[in-house]
């Protein structure tokens, strides 16, 4: 049973290639291992409970009959299986045996031997940190372990086959070199070992090339080294190879090819004459200074350029002036060392660089750059019409050129070797003035562009038209240049000024019969005023004259006086009312007014009048003449004592006195109106007639007129008597015996009328018819004008009583 399991877990360990397997019947006992050779096995194991021995049996699984069986007491945990067979797979159990000789537990593990042991055939060094180690294969053998020990210290290695190599070892040291072959189970025991001693280490060479032909070599002293070997070769294989043996740590090649990269190979030997490492060195020689340097300037940069030169990486251009290095590095055979300062002087030198360090620099190319901007530039119009512009001397400026510019688009230039220039300039224009110097190297960059404006021109053929007396009007063309234009009249102490942008402006306020001189300036905001524009002359018209007194010297005559000013002035005075214009004119102080309307008001004024104008009026003086008489004015007698008179109307007048006058006495009458009622007439009187016209304010016209004879006096006492044959008598006493008289009688049926001669006072009246009522009226007859009707007038009736009869009543 026990057979049968064993074979079983075999096969199961062959199938896992001898991997290490543990099996346990579930009892917490088991076994590891810890080492494992060509020939043995070492196992150990916890102690169990109640064993008194264990028990041991490897049995190989592919070998048939070969097995192995070993007790230990309770004291031993740990056993080593011995005389196996190299790399086969056992199959080991191990058991728990108490002191009855029963089997408490027990557990199974498969585990392979290591392969046999190898066997160097050769070990040598070529390296000196290395020795390579040569044998023959170990059946089952997996890798193998290299190992050099060298006393208390040792280096492994695992290879896979031979040969195989021992690195990291100290040069010129003695080694002990086994080998141990591996597989899955372990390592074997150690081959017998091999003496190796590791060659000389290889000289770490320090490599210069101090100068283009040269190479520097150094190194460090080598353990057991007695000489050195160093050789040296054109790296393109051209050339033939240098060769140098010595004893010292330092040598140099010389007459080497600049700038050419050589192969160096270095190595030492010891006393038997056997070489130690090599050690390989690629190094270039410093390149030779470039060839052709050429130097130019470009747009405010230095160019620079050469011949390539062999073996040259890089390239560094130095460009010195004073203290002052610029550089420029590049790796072509060329250059441009930007910001050069102007006008300053630059030695060029070149110098070639490779991995070796550098050549000598170049011989030294001088350079002039171009003169720097002009400074100091001022502008002076040392005229009108002229523009100085100057500047301070450059260095290295050989000569400049102005360039002035006008706004218009026109530039003209001046060259020359001065620090000055003249140019002709126009009034009103701004100039555009840059200054550059100039040189072999070209140029001077841009400075400051200054602009200059001249004085803004001055406005010619300027007209000034007065528009009153104190009030000129100034207009002018517009002249270039001007943004503002002041128009100044001065006389004496007093100026007028007037600020305007546009082409016109009107002084006012100036003072009357002045001459002034008017001039216009142009102002611009970047030069200021043209002071050099010419003035023109203007008087003011006279001043107004003053009226001190106005007078009459007549019905319509009127005299003005006046305040003469001006010697020149001739003089119009104005009378201005409703019925028109009157004028008089003179070159004094007074003139006078004639034919001036009855009853018109005027306003007086006066004005002056010169050859440079017309003065303003002066104030008015409210003039009225007396009212006017009436035309037409017409008395009518309304009583004995009472006549009305009435006229027409006056112009200018408001009241009205009206005066009849005789010996007798005097009748007035005072009215609004343009009649009037006089009472206490005297009959038959002559009266002188005077009207008296008064206006508003009581300007007073007297007027007369042709004298009035009142009517004759009315008879008194008139009668009436009757006569036979139907007539009456009319009976009067007469006021004048001379007067003749007439006697009305009216009525209905008729009218009858009775004149006697002259000297008599009284008239018959016949064929009167009955039945009607009469009225009598005896008036006096006169040979101007009608019958007087406001004569007393009597009634007469004639009634029918029987006979014809007539009554008085």
């Amino acid at each position: 049973m026990c057979g049968a399991k064993s074979k079983s877990l075999a096969f199961t360990g062959l199938l896992l290639n001898c991997l290490e397997m543990i099996f346990s019947a579930n009892t917490g006992f088991s076994v590891s291992l810890y080492d494992v050779t060509s020939q043995s096995i070492s196992l150990r194991w916890p102690k169990f409970s109640g064993a008194s021995s264990y028990r041991v049996t490897a049995t190989a699984v592919n070998t048939v009959g070969h097995s192995l069986l070993a007790h230990f007491s309770d004291v031993t945990l740990k056993a080593t299986l011995t005389s196996l067979i190299p790399n086969t797979v056992y199959a080991i159990q191990a058991e728990a045996i108490d002191k009855n000789g029963i089997i408490l537990a027990e557990t199974q593990i498969m585990q392979s031997t290591a392969p046999d042991i190898p066997v160097i055939d050769q070990a040598y060094s070529k390296l000196s940190n290395s020795i390579t180690v040569e044998w023959r294969a170990v059946p089952g053998a997996t890798s193998y372990m290299l190992t050099a020990q060298d006393g208390d210290s040792f280096i492994e290695t695992v290879v896979k086959n031979s040969p195989g190599t021992v690195t990291g070892l100290q040069p010129a040291t003695l080694y002990r070199i086994t080998i141990r072959s591996i597989n899955s189970g372990g390592k074997s025991q150690p081959s017998p070992f091999r003496k190796v001693k590791t060659v000389l280490a290889a000289p770490i060479l320090s490599v210069s090339s101090p100068s283009c032909d040269s190479i520097a070599l150094s190194w460090k002293a080598v353990y057991m080294a007695a000489g050195f070997s160093v050789s040296l070769m054109r790296s393109d294989g051209l050339g033939r190879m240098l060769r140098e043996n010595t004893t010292s740590t330092s040598l140099i090649f010389t007459n080497l090819d600049p700038g050419t990269l050589y192969t160096i190979k270095a190595y030492a030997w010891n006393a038997n004459g056997m070489p130690g490492d090599d050690f390989t060195y690629n190094q270039r020689t410093s390149p030779n200074a470039p060839a052709d340097v050429k130097v130019a300037f470009n747009s405010g940069a230095l160019r620079v350029s050469w011949m390539p030169t062999e073996g040259a990486l890089t390239y560094t251009v130095t460009a010195s002036s004073g203290l002052l290095k610029l550089k420029c590095n590049t790796s072509s055979s060329s250059c441009m060392v930007p910001s050069l300062q102007c006008s300053s002087e630059y030695y060029v030198s070149v110098i070639a660089y490779n991995d070796a360090g550098s050549s000598k620099p170049t011989d030294a190319v001088s350079l002039k750059t171009i003169p720097c901007a002009p400074v100091n530039i001022s502008i002076e119009e040392d005229e009108p019409g002229h523009l100085l512009v100057s500047w301070s001397s450059i260095s290295f400026g050989h000569y400049y050129v102005v360039f002035v510019k006008s706004d218009d688009g026109l530039e003209v230039h001046c060259n020359t070797s001065y620090t000055q220039c003249h140019f002709q300039s126009d009034c009103g224009f701004t100039y555009f003035i840059s200054v550059f110097a100039y040189n072999k190297a070209g140029q001077s960059p841009l400075g400051d562009v200054f602009n200059y404006t001249t004085a803004p021109c001055c406005p010619s053929d300027f007209r000034a038209v007065f528009v009153s007396s104190d009030t000129v009007r100034v207009t002018w063309a517009p002249v270039r240049g001007a943004d503002l234009y002041e128009t100044r009249a001065a006389a004496w102490s007093t100026v007028v000024l007037c600020n305007d942008t546009a082409p016109a402006c009107t002084l006012s306020a100036l003072q009357c019969n002045t001459r002034y001189h008017i001039t216009v300036h142009s102002f611009s905001e970047a030069r200021g005023s043209n002071t050099s524009c010419a003035p023109k002359h203007v008087e003011t018209a006279p001043c107004s004259p003053e009226i001190k007194n106005v007078s009459k010297e007549g019905l319509s005559v009127i005299s003005v006086q006046w305040q003469s000013n001006s010697e020149d002035a001739t003089y119009v005075v104005t009378a201005r009312g409703e019925a028109g214009l009157w004028h008089c004119t003179s070159t004094g102080s007074s003139c006078t007014l004639t034919d001036l309307p009855c009853g018109s008001a005027f306003s007086v004024s006066a004005i002056a009048r010169s050859p440079a104008g017309q003065s303003l009026p002066s104030y008015s003086v409210p003039l009225e003449m007396a009212p006017c008489c009436p035309n037409d004015l017409i008395l009518t007698q309304v009583t004995q004592s009472v006549t009305n008179i009435s006229w027409s109307a006056g112009k200018g007048a408001q009241t009205y006195v009206t005066t009849l006058e005789s010996p007798k006495g005097q009748a007035k009458c005072r009215t609004l109106q343009n009649y009037c009622l006089l009472g206490c007439i005297t009959c038959g009187t002559n009266y002188t007639v005077s009207l008296k016209a008064i206006s508003e304010t009581g300007l007073t016209s007297s007027c007369t007129y042709q004298g009035y004879s009142s009517s004759a006096c009315c008879p008194s006492g008139v009668k009436l008597y009757r006569l036979s044959n139907n007539g009456i008598r009319v009976f009067w006493r007469a006021s004048d015996e001379t007067m003749n008289y007439s006697t009305d009688l009216r009525g209905s049926k008729g009218n009858f009328t009775c004149t006697p001669s002259a000297g008599r006072s009284h008239c018959d009246i016949t064929e009167i018819p009955c039945g009607d009522v009469y009225t009598v009226v005896v008036v006096p007859l006169t040979d101007k004008g009608p019958k007087l009707t406001f004569c007393p007038k009597k009634i007469y009736s004639v009634i029918y009583r029987g006979k014809s009869n007539a009554e008085h009543i």
